[in-house]
């Protein structure tokens, strides 16, 4: 399987109603072959486990964005930036793709990786993603690589134990910091969010006095950010 990241990279005589007709036939057998074309890509595309491979319980796609700090953002226009890296469905394809990614703790600049369940997109606006929120842990320089990959394992072998509310996991690379998230689907279930955020705790090996903030994603489509105006637990 290849990582595709490679940055961190006219006639009016009496014919024209015959013509019509032509041109019409052409493009129905035009339609015709895209959808034939985009239906065989589909299937091309369906991302399973290889023999003896160990299949995870859901697929995951990576992803990857970057943009120019200070500089706006809008859904459309950060939807048009993040970049799909590839889709996995064991431990082995996801292996293959990880030992070839660039380590968050190489990364410069204002970039992002996502790990989020195939067919669920990192943005707020997402249906799996819409009454959902995020639990936002800050690190000091130095240590996103160790706690990503921390995350990421657990996310991947089902350690949560919350069912289907994980969505995916983001590590966000920033001048002063670097910030690791874990979304959920639901925001006001405090069950989840709690046990989340333990887990989270004991995945990471967080010291007890680690500052940890809530944020809804209804809350970061009010005011354009993932990490202003968060609710802080200890």
């Amino acid at each position: 399987m290849n990582n595709k990241f490679d940055a961190l990279k006219d006639d009016d005589s009496g014919d024209h109603d015959q013509n019509e007709e032509n041109n019409a036939q052409k493009d129905s057998e035009k339609e015709r072959n895209e959808r034939d074309r985009s239906q065989s890509s589909s299937k091309r595309k369906a991302v399973v486990p290889g023999p003896a491979e160990h299949p995870l319980q859901y697929n995951y796609t990576f992803w990857y964005s970057r943009r120019t700090p200070g500089r706006p953002t809008s859904s459309q226009s950060y939807e048009q930036n993040i970049k799909q890296i590839g889709t996995f469905a064991s431990v082995e394809q996801f292996w293959r793709f990880y030992s070839h990614m660039v380590r968050p703790g190489d990364l410069t600049g204002h970039s992002d990786f996502h790990l989020f369940k195939e067919g669920i997109k990192p943005m707020w606006e997402d249906d799996a993603n819409k009454n959902g929120g995020k639990w936002i842990i800050r690190l000091r320089k130095g240590l996103a690589s160790r706690c990503w990959e921390n995350l990421i394992l657990a996310m991947l072998g089902e350690q949560f134990m919350v069912g289907e509310e994980i969505c995916g996991a983001v590590v966000s690379v920033r001048f002063q910091e670097d910030i690791i998230s874990i979304w959920n689907k639901t925001a006001s279930d405090q069950a989840t969010t709690a046990r989340i955020r333990d887990t989270l705790r004991r995945v990471l090996n967080l010291p007890p006095n680690t500052i940890m903030e809530y944020k809804t994603h209804t809350d970061s489509i009010k005011d354009n950010s993932s990490f202003r105006n968060t609710k802080i637990t200890l």
